[in-house]
């Protein structure tokens, strides 16, 4: 029986993915054998040791001490693209109500009397003040060109937009998915000093915390609209602001809401909206219950934050998934003791992803308690199982 403590509301739709003859699911559970969640924050949480993997129904893993777990051997998952499309939405959404000023136009209605004679009067001469612009060769700069960022280069692209985009790391599969007209920039620069509207789709990390500072601010064209429902601290928001003020850009769309943002009549600022449909809530639920159903049964990793990519078919009688220290000779180490234990190995897959190594073994027959000791004990192995 498999234990799986959930924190927040999880879609019942993702725990109706865990079979109920096999597993136990509950909000608060002894000797845990994964966490799901979403937006708790992990940091202020004790982990017991039996815990062997979290799952986030969600992108962004900031809520999860990553780098902590990665020391016990812990598989961190999330669910990448999961939530794209919602995403996506909500940044073309926010790029058409600042574009066209629909925000201060519906609150310049609310605030008429519709009682008196000449409202009507007033509406046509106030829509003056709300005059927008129109999408179609206008240019938009994608930072970022993951699941999120490539929906929406190639949304804008079918909106008419030209689409510049920034991505040192992108993969094959992003790229495959891509539209072939979307231009590639070298740098965050060269997209900053073209769009007209510039959106930002990367993790908050070291390399992007205010990636977009009051230099590159400067460098914007003006009345170029900047939208960020990435992370909060990609944007220096304060240097936005006061560029607002300084009529020098024509708005900022923001999903990470501050008094100051909420009060500045040129920020469309939004509550956390990214993920926030039923559908991406229920994707990214099951996308999560999947995963930590084929690494806790399976050992196989399918989008881990701190593991290798890495599945295997079962051909033996017992399966060893092995994580360790990226150290010299540990597959030798393990093949060894087997060997000298008599168990002969049937398929062995190994690979590495930065300061971690992940091995799964089929073998045949049972692996015995000392026989599994001795691999535990082996210097650098953070995490054995016999599956």
């Amino acid at each position: 029986m498999y234990r799986i403590q959930t924190f927040n509301n999880i879609a019942i739709r993702g725990l109706e993915r865990f079979p109920r003859e096999t597993y136990e699911v509950a909000s608060s559970l002894p000797d845990p054998d994964a966490f799901m969640l979403r937006s708790h924050n992990l940091h202020e949480t004790p982990i017991p040791d039996s815990v062997i993997a979290v799952g986030r129904a969600g992108s962004g893993v900031n809520n999860i001490p990553v780098d902590l777990l990665s020391e016990r051997g812990v598989a961190v998952f999330n669910a990448p693209g999961a939530n794209a499309n919602a995403v996506k939405e909500l940044v073309i959404g926010g790029l058409l109500l600042a574009a066209r000023n629909l925000v201060p136009a519906a609150e310049y209605l609310r605030g008429l009397d519709s009682d008196l004679p000449d409202f009507e009067k007033r509406v046509e001469d106030g829509k003056k003040r709300f005059v927008g612009f129109e999408l179609p060769g206008r240019t938009l700069g994608v930072i970022g060109l993951g699941a999120i960022g490539v929906k929406i280069a190639n949304a804008a692209r079918a909106l008419g937009m030209h689409v510049i985009g920034y991505d040192p790391k992108i993969t094959v599969e992003s790229a495959w998915r891509l539209a072939s007209d979307v231009e590639r920039a070298r740098s965050v620069d060269a997209v900053v000093s073209q769009a007209d509207v510039i959106t930002f789709h990367v993790p908050l990390n070291d390399q992007t915390r205010n990636i977009l500072d009051a230099t590159r601010i400067r460098s914007l064209k003006p009345g170029a609209i900047v939208i960020n429902l990435a992370r909060d601290g990609v944007v220096d928001d304060a240097a936005l602001c006061a560029a607002l003020d300084d009529n020098r850009l024509h708005a900022y769309v923001s999903d990470f809401p501050t008094p100051a943002l909420v009060r500045h009549p040129r920020v469309i600022a939004l509550p956390h909206l990214g993920a926030s449909t039923a559908e991406s809530e229920e994707n990214c639920a099951v996308m999560i219950a999947d995963q930590l159903r084929n690494y806790l049964e399976n050992g196989n990793v399918v989008n881990a934050v701190n593991l290798p990519m890495l599945s295997l078919e079962r051909k033996g009688d017992s399966r060893l998934a092995i994580v360790n220290r990226n150290l010299p000779d540990r597959v030798g180490q393990i093949s060894h003791v087997l060997g000298q234990n008599g168990v002969n190995i049937v398929h062995l897959v190994n690979e590495s992803r930065g300061d971690l190594a992940y091995t799964l073994l089929d073998v045949e027959g049972a692996v015995d308690a000392a026989t599994a000791e001795a691999i535990a004990g082996i210097d650098g192995v953070l995490r054995f199982r016999i599956l």
